[in-house]
This record gives structure tokens, C-alpha cells and sequence, in this order.
């Protein structure tokens, strides 16, 4: 289960549903006018629909070692991972961050009209951002990098087999009963109570005046919840999800945390489980591995993980081949 940010805010801190602790310090950008900025670019999907999204690539005659699409979790801003894009373009990889529709700077107007769910961001949106990226950098080899749902959703976006690694943080399989405990405490309130009723009468899910979720569209939302209900999550709901999972060969590596106040450890290793078909490796990180005292469920992106996470974990990670 991945919780959401205001999508209008530039760099908030997202808050986990029903306002669960430790939800995750806010990220700022780190100030340095050495670093590439993002650049802004409009993300056509295949029906039409313009996405906001943001290219941020090394200094001219750097050198460029590979290019990385970012995808996000659950509702919140591509803003949130502009740090994270500047540092790697200053290390020589073009990044590539978007919204899907709906979300952040792509939403246009009411959500209630949107007629869209998660697979439809994966096959649409996800997919669209990676030809993108693709056609932006067109020799230089692919790496996903997932957050919490953005590490879900490889099998339903077409040209995933292209890609050369998948790396995913804080991704797990959202099963409640396997949340960990600070969530999965309050979590029922939203699945079995919040979220249908909410969004039943309103057409769309207003967690955002609630401070729980985040606003979503109701496609969204009611098919993440069958996937949080089911022991499989999405391989136990979606009739072709299971072969789908299996397709995928690409090298996965996957860095969770063991204070991820969202995602348990059964929760990570059952997604990863899924992509039986590919080699995943997966490295469940305490705090005091990378020298901090809190890493939680958002701690990767915050500037302050650059040396002890940053630098030390994904850089090599991205760079090795």
C-alpha cells in the first residue's frame, strides 16, 4: 500500500493513510546550482491524454552512462523525486519523472470524469513515459527505478522487456494483513469503511480533504483496494497478472526497510516473489546499515540519504552492469 501526497504541492511530505506515524520527513531541494534542474516536457499517452513530466539530464559533454525512468508511488508528485534526479544527472544518467493522469501537474479538472485505474496508468501513462525516455536518450541502456507502487506495475507497461535492470524502494504487495503494524491498525478503516463509501457518493476518492490518502480516481481506487484485500494482491485479482509477473526477466534489486512503518517484510517478499521469471535480489535495510536513525517508507528520497544511500547503495547499483 502506497500512500499519496497533495498533488500541488511542490516537494510535500505525502502522508500515510489515516495519518499513520513516521510518514516520512519532507524533501527539499538541496540547493546546489551545480545540478542539473529538471526540464519540463509534455508526455503524450496513446489516447491523447497530455502528461506533465520532466527530463533532467547531465551538463553538456558529460558523460552519460545510462538513462533511468522514475515512477513514483501511489499519488504522489513527480516533484518529490526532483532531488534524487538532479543527483543522478550530476552523475551521468538522464532521468525522466512524470505524473500520471490524474495526479500532480497532470490533473485537469475533476476526478470524477476520469475513467482510469491502475493498470490503464501502467499501460498508458508508465508506458508512454518510457518510450519518452527512450526516444531522449535512444543509446543508452534502461534502468526502472520503482517506489513502493512504481515497483508494482512493470508487468502491465508495454516495453518493460526492454529495460536492462528494474530497481524498486519500498515496494511491496500492499496486502493488509500484511502491512506493517503502525498501518495495518488503522488501515481497515479505509478499506472496508472510508473508501467505498467515500467514494460512492462523492465519484471520486476525496482523500485529500481528509488527510488520508489523497485524492484518487475512483478506477484507482477501488481497484487498489481488491488488490489490498487479496493474500496475492494483484496476481489474485487480475486474471493474466500471475503470467504477466512470471514474464519479466529483467534483473530486479530491490532495497526495502526494516522501519518501512507501511510495508512489512512479508509484504516486500511476496511481491518479489512474483517476478519469478526474473533474478531479484533482495536487501532489507536497517537504519543503522546506512549510519541514519530513520529511513521508513519515504526516508530514500530525502536529501539527506545521498551519502548513506544515495552514493553508497543505488549509484553502484544503477551503474553496475
Amino acid at each position: 500500500m502506497a500512500p499519496t501526497a497533495p498533488p500541488t504541492s511542490p516537494a510535500p511530505a505525502p502522508r500515510a493513510p489515516l495519518d499513520a506515524a513516521g510518514a516520512g520527513a519532507s524533501v527539499a531541494t538541496d540547493g546546489a546550482a551545480d545540478l542539473p534542474a529538471p526540464q519540463p516536457r509534455v508526455v503524450t499517452a496513446r489516447d491523447g491524454v497530455a502528461l506533465a513530466a520532466a527530463l533532467t539530464s547531465p551538463p553538456p559533454g558529460a558523460p552519460r552512462h545510462g538513462a533511468v525512468l522514475v515512477v513514483g508511488a501511489m499519488g504522489v508528485p513527480q516533484t518529490y523525486y526532483a532531488p534524487l534526479a538532479r543527483y543522478l544527472a550530476g552523475e551521468g544518467f538522464v532521468v525522466l519523472t512524470f505524473d500520471p493522469r490524474g495526479m500532480g501537474a497532470s490533473r485537469q479538472g475533476s476526478l470524477r470524469q476520469l475513467d482510469v485505474d491502475v493498470l490503464g496508468w501502467a499501460d498508458l501513462d508508465a508506458g508512454a513515459a518510457l518510450a519518452a525516455l527512450e526516444a531522449a536518450a535512444p543509446d543508452l541502456p534502461l534502468t526502472w527505478l520503482g517506489h513502493s507502487l512504481g515497483g508494482q506495475v512493470v508487468p502491465f507497461t508495454p516495453g518493460h522487456e526492454r529495460l536492462a535492470k528494474v530497481v524498486t524502494v519500498a515496494a511491496g504487495s500492499g496486502y493488509w494483513r500484511q502491512n506493517a503494524p503502525p498501518l495495518r491498525r488503522k488501515v481497515w478503516l479505509l478499506w472496508f469503511v472510508l473508501a467505498p463509501t467515500l467514494t460512492a457518493v462523492a465519484g471520486y476518492f476525496p482523500g485529500g480533504k481528509l488527510g488520508m490518502v489523497g485524492d484518487l480516481p475512483a478506477g484507482v481506487l477501488r481497484q487498489w483496494r481488491r488488490w489490498c484485500l487479496d493474500p496475492s494482491y494483484a496476481v489474485g485479482v487480475e486474471p493474466h497478472a500471475g503470467a504477466a509477473y512470471a514474464a519479466v526477466t529483467t534483473p530486479i534489486t530491490a532495497l526495502a526497510f526494516t522501519d518501512d512503518e507501511m510495508m512489512s517484510r512479508a509484504n516486500i517478499d511476496s511481491l518479489h516473489g512474483f517476478y519469478a521469471g526474473a533474478p531479484v535480489a533482495v536487501h532489507h535495510l536497517a537504519p543503522a546499515d546506512l549510519g541514519v536513525a530513520r529511513v521508513g517508507h519515504f526516508g530514500a528520497f530525502r536529501t539527506a540519504m545521498r551519502e548513506p544511500l544515495w552514493a553508497s547503495r543505488l549509484l553502484p547499483e544503477l551503474a553496475r552492469r
